[in-house]
């Protein structure tokens, strides 16, 4: 039997909308699919709760770590080398009678080279490498000097030169400095300082 609008229950709308089915009812939170229940927002707006909306919920890597290696043997190596590059500075000197720019360097290099590739990333290393490289290109000098005089005629052999007359070679050098021994000599610390710094 049908309903007129005028017999419907008092505080009832006759014109509403009567509910479809299978349309969600108001204030009823909305069903997941079959078998699953609706999810729940998490702390730190992604779900799960993983924190900052981080993928997976893992933190970023931590920074590699710095390169090690045996400093006592880099130290070494360097001192080595840094003779060798001095005996080869010195006979250079002494037969072309003058300094020449990229021996220092090469002195510094090979200082450089051996503490970084040896010695791994230390942050004292490349100091060593401007001392070294500084006493590289000295040492270079007091060969030098030492294999000129050993060359004359009557004069001792070039060790004992070096080691008896050592205090004359390093006045002479200390009264004949010159501003291009200063450039020589920072150039091979530069040399040292920098390359221990790349090859760490």
């Amino acid at each position: 039997m049908s309903t007129e609008p005028w017999q419907q229950q008092p505080g009832q709308n006759p014109y509403a909308q009567q509910p479809q089915p299978g349309a969600p009812q108001q204030g009823v939170p909305p069903q997941g699919g079959y078998g699953y229940p609706p999810q729940q927002p998490q702390p730190g707006g992604a779900p799960g709760g993983m924190p900052g909306g981080m993928p997976g919920g893992f933190p970023p890597p931590p920074p590699p770590a710095g390169r090690s290696g045996n400093v006592a043997l880099a130290i070494v190596a360097a001192v080595v080398l840094m003779l060798v590059g001095s005996a080869i500075y010195g006979l250079i000197l002494k037969e072309a009678e003058m300094q020449i720019g990229y021996i220092a360097v090469g002195v510094g290099a090979l200082i450089g080279l051996a503490l970084g590739k040896l010695g791994g990333h230390n942050p004292v290393l490349p100091f060593v490498g401007i001392v070294l490289g500084l006493l590289g290109v000295y040492l270079g000098q007091v060969f030098g000097v030492a294999m000129a005089f050993a060359d004359l005629p009557g004069a001792p052999g070039f060790f004992e030169i070096l080691t008896q007359h050592f205090g004359d070679i390093n006045e002479g050098l200390k009264e004949n400095l010159e501003v291009i021994d200063y450039l020589f000599y920072a150039l091979s610390g530069a040399a040292g300082f920098s390359l221990t710094k790349k090859f760490s």
